[in-house]
């Protein structure tokens, strides 16, 4: 198969090449480099069937040039991250619902199939135990960068379902929840890298709030793992579905946990939400998915446990830093 896999070079986007390109399938990445990292690629360039093209969503004729080169396209470009999404929310919105309409209109034109990946943000403060895919979303005011950023995934989501009914685009909808593994960045709110890279430094380790919320998170394998079987299903295609791991930690937790591994003797420090980020912000208490319907349907489930992540985090960015320190050497 040929796979158009946009924001191939980032965190998520690089893993799934890898996959892809390891079973024989093609893979063009095409990615503006904003936040995706050539370095993330070193294994996808040894492999036959690899191309990179270096570009935006935005560019419509660039979209629909590459889609028609392709049988699936695999659409995660997109601004994420919170600290990203406060920063520089119209940049955000554009991106996540101008870029994602583009996509669909060209994979509508090449006759692809497309996989939009989209966000557990979408349930914005609905904290219930395991939400379900239908589950109601409990959203603050739409001058709130969180909940626009909630709400322009959901358009995304629209978008695919109604390109799927009125133009008969195969699509279906991945909704991810806190995926983590090596090559993340914590330059944009990821909670996991960022706590590691502080322990690592003997710098204090920062928990924005109270440190009592609550999340769940997947690793990186075990979620291409997930979008490779929904790729892979016929059954997929109109319908969205939940990816993510369903053993909840809280932030306080989370830091004593990576300060002891890492054998750090940093601080765990607390810093209020208004001076992480904006004032007025809002924060889940917990978030927690509920996975039945992609199991149910491919049999689906994550295998590695949280300890095993963190390991993985902490070696690749010990690898990171000793790389770092050569280079400066």
């Amino acid at each position: 198969m040929r796979y158009l896999v946009t924001g191939g070079a980032g965190f998520i986007g690089s893993h799934l090449s890898d996959a892809l390109l390891a079973r024989g399938d093609e893979v063009t990445i095409l990615d503006d480099l904003s936040t995706g990292d050539p370095s993330n690629l070193a294994e996808a360039r040894g492999a036959p069937g690899f191309r990179f093209v270096e570009g935006s969503i935005l560019d419509h004729p660039l979209v629909a040039a590459l889609a028609a080169q392709a049988d699936v396209v695999v659409h995660l470009a997109a601004a994420v991250g919170v600290k990203l999404i406060v920063e520089r929310p119209l940049e955000s919105l554009i991106t996540n619902i101008r870029g994602t309409e583009i996509v669909l209109d060209a994979a509508a034109g090449a006759g692809c199939k497309v996989l939009i990946t989209s966000t557990s943000e979408i349930y914005g403060k609905n904290a219930a135990g395991p939400v379900k895919e239908d589950d109601d979303r409990v959203l603050g005011s739409p001058f709130k960068a969180r909940w626009s950023y909630s709400t322009a995934k959901a358009v995304d989501e629209i978008l695919a379902k109604a390109y799927w009914r009125d133009r008969g685009v195969p699509a279906i909808v991945a909704r991810l929840f806190n995926c983590v593994g090596p090559r993340q960045t914590g330059a944009y709110g990821m909670v996991v890298p960022r706590f590691v890279r502080q322990a690592l430094a003997g710098e204090d380790v920062t928990v924005y709030g109270d440190g009592e919320q609550r999340r769940c998170f997947c690793h990186v394998l075990d979620l291409v793992r997930a979008l490779v079987a929904l790729l892979d299903h016929p059954d997929a295609v109109g319908d969205v579905f939940n990816v993510g791991a369903q053993h909840e930690v809280s932030m306080n937790d989370l830091a004593r946990v990576i300060v002891e591994m890492t054998g750090s003797s940093s601080r765990i420090v607390h810093i209020p939400y208004d001076e992480a980020y904006e004032e007025g912000f809002e924060d889940m208490e917990r978030r927690v998915p509920d996975t039945s319907r992609i199991h149910t349907l491919t049999g689906w489930q994550p295998s590695r446990s949280l300890d095993e992540i963190l390991r993985d985090v902490i070696a690749h960015e010990r690898a990171s830093l000793a790389a770092a320190s050569r280079t400066a050497g």
